[in-house]
């Protein structure tokens, strides 16, 4: 098995070599190496897990960190949009985050550099990487942030559903979202997030995507289940105007704009987040090469297009007008106690909670960039970094009541960086000009994806802006 170590400290490369790392290869990474601005240092850590995770885990990943909570809002996204301008939508963004992925991963292959921070400290110098680094960890931990949430609301009212409680607030810790996520994070997020590889997580992300199938399966088998017009007995635990809107039509929209379209739009645009992850997949992807980590992407890519489209459909056309901003609220509305939906609600809960620590890698290792790029690894280090994070996390979850509309702003202005701003600019200054003049087609396209970002983080804002203004979220879901 391939295992490259490769540590460049005061312009001096030490190299390990095996059967598929020549020394014409090693010689041209340092070359590479040593055209950083003036940085005489680069971290040991890079390559020192490469080549260990085969292209089935990578896509497990990948996969992995693409999926968000954002699932649970795409059918009310579908609601305000029409299932055709919903598909063009969410074609569009897929297809805009193949292109950035293949912008990362030919600037990664330019300078022979597969970390994020390293490739801002490649364009920028040291404010690129320190840039590089602080979005990543803002993200990351904005998105930790927002699976622990779920799991603080959402896993108290699936215990009391299984225990037949009618009132949640009845003084028992384990209905206690608090103490329940304190618990959730040291059992199983804290102990996943010490593997030393990330590839070691594709077991545990194969089975957080398999609780997602089965989230999907059950809303297509729900389609079919439940009838458009519900009689008494189907809504016992209804109010007479709980579903108006289904009462006056069930007919699906294909394509409709209404106040709350435009505010959907950054649902749809976020929904393939994975950037801060991709590179460090590369990095310990088997025999690595950007064709066969864009093929990696591309198939995650694809896979998460299917799921959200055919969850956003059978949603919709569950409920038509009446969907709600999280789906699964709008099922429990029919039936609170139907075994099947709590049954998802738990599978979602453990997928959620299964993403934290692929969530969770990045970060630290932007941290390690930052603090520690030429120490070899180290587990003291290792550890402590696991458990200040997910320490502070919770700590967010249990006390702060506004995070949400903290990390709103956050994830307006990180999630454009990672997925266009970022990427693009990158490219544009560390592709070389004898390569590609700054005249050319593919950096002028750069160019213009960059401008889409801030296009986006204006909107986004925009709406966030005024939902606070107006006293309304409209927000129905988030990366």
């Amino acid at each position: 098995m391939r295992r490259l170590f490769i540590c460049f400290q005061s312009f001096q490369v030490s190299k390990t070599h095996s059967t598929r790392t020549s020394p014409t290869t090693a010689s041209k990474i340092k070359m590479e190496l040593q055209k950083m601005n003036g940085h005489k240092t680069f971290s040991c850590l890079l390559f020192q897990f490469e080549g260990k995770t085969s292209f089935g885990m990578s896509i497990f990943n990948l996969s992995n960190a693409i999926m968000g909570s954002g699932i649970l809002g795409l059918a009310y996204a579908m609601s305000n949009t029409g299932i055709i301008l919903f598909i063009i939508l969410l074609l569009f963004i897929a297809l805009l985050s193949a292109y950035s992925i293949h912008l990362l991963l030919k600037c990664a292959g330019v300078v022979g550099i597969r970390a994020y921070e390293q490739l801002g400290n490649r364009a920028f110098g040291p404010p690129g990487k320190m840039l590089a680094a602080i979005v990543i960890t803002v993200h990351n931990i904005g998105a930790m942030s927002s699976y622990l949430y779920i799991v603080k609301s959402e896993l108290p009212l699936v215990i009391q559903a299984f225990l037949g409680k009618q009132h949640v607030n009845t003084g028992e810790w384990f209905l206690d979202g608090r103490y329940l996520i304190i618990i959730v994070s040291a059992i199983i997020i804290l102990p996943l997030a010490l593997m030393k590889q990330l590839g070691y997580l594709g077991y545990t992300s194969g089975f957080s995507l398999s609780c997602m199938v089965f989230f999907l399966i059950s809303v297509i088998y729900k389609k079919f289940s439940l009838p458009c017009f519900f009689d008494s007995s189907n809504t016992t635990s209804l109010h007479d105007d709980d579903f108006s809107k289904l009462n006056s039509t069930c007919d699906a929209k294909l394509f409709t704009i209404n106040s709350e379209a435009a505010y959907t739009i950054p649902i749809i645009a976020f929904a393939f987040v994975c950037h801060p992850e991709v590179l460090p997949i590369y990095t310990e992807l088997r025999n690595a090469n950007k064709k066969r980590m864009q093929k990696v992407a591309n198939i995650s890519i694809l896979a998460m297009f299917v799921m959200y489209l055919l969850t956003a459909i059978f949603g919709y056309l569950t409920f038509y007008a009446g969907v709600e901003a999280e789906l699964l609220h709008t099922y429990s509305k029919v039936d609170p106690l139907d075994v099947l939906i709590l049954c998802v609600r738990l599978a979602v809960l453990v997928a959620v909670t299964l993403t934290v620590p692929v969530v969770l890698f990045p970060i630290r290792r932007a941290v390690l960039q930052i603090f520690f790029p030429d120490k070899p690894f180290h587990w003291a280090r290792h550890i402590l970094i696991a458990f200040s994070l997910i320490f502070v996390v919770n700590l967010l979850v249990i006390f702060v009541p506004s995070i949400k509309d903290i990390f709103g702003v956050i994830g307006a202005t990180s999630a454009p960086s990672l997925i266009f701003i970022l990427p693009a600019i990158f490219y544009i200054r560390i592709v070389p000009e004898e390569q590609e003049p700054f005249k050319s087609k593919p950096k002028i396209q750069a160019a213009c994806f960059a401008a889409l970002g801030f296009i986006f983080m204006i909107m986004s804002l925009s709406f966030i802006f005024i939902d606070w203004s107006t006293g309304k979220s409209r927000s129905g879901g988030a990366h």
